[in-house]
């Protein structure tokens, strides 16, 4: 008779690991709550500087050509052939390939929905829907008083639901989401009448200038303002240990 053989298999991960460690891979999870951003924190929060040109040329390349030429066909497939040399330079490199996949993935639905439709604005379409989708999921969040940032922080720290109860922490977390809200709301507010109106250059422009700089900017706002809340109740841990 055969003896049972064990299960030496790792038990699957948890929910609110999987999550935790979504957010930990996430710009905001770049900084543990407490400590104080740097520069090179927020640059590693963008992906690096090979994660901020991969996120800038593709638009870049759109803004370029499509001013100079007005085609609408190379002006939406130069950033897709962009987007296909930085996944071949990660491959060679063997640097994780899945950002680059990301980012060819968003870009081609881009390009063929303003292919199917022939209208250049067509390209910033499904960013503008992002944009909605994601100020919904925040404004709703706030109403459900579980602030997306407070959600995010409890899980990089462990403390899922005891932030709640924290007067102060609370009051932090719901003012980064609000400043999220902002953000979303902002590029809502100026990409949306740009679309409605088909300025496609317009578009390319204010992209640039509302995408990555102003991601940058909200996430260094948010570390500052959750380290005043986090940053406190950890360094009274440490006080008394």
């Amino acid at each position: 008779m055969s003896e049972p053989q064990s299960d030496d298999r790792a038990p699957a991960p948890s929910l609110s690991q999987t999550f935790a460690d979504a957010a930990r891979r996430a710009g905001i999870g770049q900084v543990t709550p407490g400590e104080t951003p740097t520069a090179a924190s927020l640059l590693r929060a963008i992906g690096g500087v090979r994660g901020l040109i991969e996120s800038l040329l593709p638009g870049l390349a759109f803004l370029v050509i499509y001013t100079i030429t007005g085609d609408l066909t190379p002006s939406v497939v130069a950033p897709v052939i962009v987007a296909v040399v930085f996944i071949v330079v990660r491959a060679i490199t063997r640097s994780p390939v899945m950002p680059a996949v990301t980012g060819l993935l968003g870009v081609a639905v881009s390009a063929a929905l303003a292919l199917f439709t022939g209208r250049a604005e067509d390209n910033f379409l499904p960013g503008l829907i992002i944009n909605a989708v994601s100020l919904v999921v925040l404004l709703v969040s706030i109403i459900a008083r579980w602030p997306l940032i407070g959600v995010i922080v409890g899980l990089l720290t462990g403390d899922t639901t005891g932030w709640r109860s924290d007067r102060a922490k609370f009051r932090v977390v719901l003012v980064a989401t609000w400043c999220w809200v902002g953000l979303f709301a902002l590029r809502l507010g100026v990409e949306g009448p740009l679309y409605l109106a088909g300025n496609a250059a317009a578009l390319g422009s204010v992209k640039l200038i509302l995408g990555v700089p102003l991601y940058a900017a909200m996430l260094w706002v948010t570390w500052l303002l959750v380290r005043t809340a986090f940053g406190h109740s950890k360094a009274s841990v440490d006080t008394r240990d």
